[in-house]
């Protein structure tokens, strides 16, 4: 029988991962969550670990080890790191874009509509945050034909987004006098360093940042 197809599994363990499994780079993880699913269990432990020690230095013993899984298990669902890598891009981006086409479709101006969706996606990315961090961090290591699609799937999302923007610039709600793209790109170079000042146990909520996000975005793109 040929193994199974990995689909997109979108079980998460709540807030960071890396801050659930301890002690990663002594060997001394606690124990696994055996309440999941064996494929979700895979997915977040293999979050978690790419995330405190790289996916380079992260080996598929170690992953199994950590999950309470064996390595035939793991080949069941994921034929190489390069899968688990992929599909932790992937789930996130999915639930990302499933948000903005629902925000995007609401009927409501499109300032407020980009204003939700600026605050989602900060929201969203740091609600899980080891995911985003291992797809920022750790794409670049993908073959090239991963990679080319994990660009293409990124650049769609991106396009909806920027989409937003330009609506609110031709009902004249959102200044004209800017490139959408440049907006695009310069807020979302903003959440890509999330990862590397915010901490879960600090005062900030997820939720005051994504609102604190919007808000810049849209003062500068009606105040003149």
């Amino acid at each position: 029988m040929g193994r199974r197809r990995s689909r997109v599994v979108r079980t998460v363990l709540p807030g960071p991962l890396a801050s659930r499994v301890a002690d990663l780079g002594t060997g001394t993880a606690a124990e696994p969550d055996t309440a999941l699913p064996v494929q979700a269990r895979l997915l977040a432990v293999a979050s978690a670990l790419f995330a405190e020690r790289g996916f380079a230095q992260t080996s598929v013993q170690d992953i199994v080890e950590h999950a309470g899984v064996t390595k035939g298990a793991m080949y069941h669902y994921y034929s190489s790191k390069d899968d688990l890598l992929q599909e932790i891009y992937t789930r996130l981006l999915v639930l990302q874009s499933e948000r903005l086409a629902e925000i995007a479709a609401r009927p409501l101006p499109a300032a407020e509509r980009l204003r939700a969706a600026a605050a989602d996606v900060v929201v969203t990315t740091l609600d899980h945050l080891d995911d985003a961090v291992v797809s920022m961090r750790s794409m670049h290591m993908l073959p090239e034909k991963r990679q080319a699609t994990v660009r293409a799937d990124r650049r769609r999302y991106h396009e909806r987004f920027r989409a937003l923007v330009e609506e609110g610039q031709r009902t004249g709600e959102l200044r004209s006098d800017v490139s959408a793209d440049l907006v695009v790109h310069q807020f979302f170079g903003g959440i890509h360093h999330l990862g590397t000042w915010y901490r879960p146990e600090g005062e900030l909520r997820p939720e005051e940042i994504g609102a604190t996000f919007a808000d810049l975005l849209l003062r500068g793109l009606t105040d003149r």
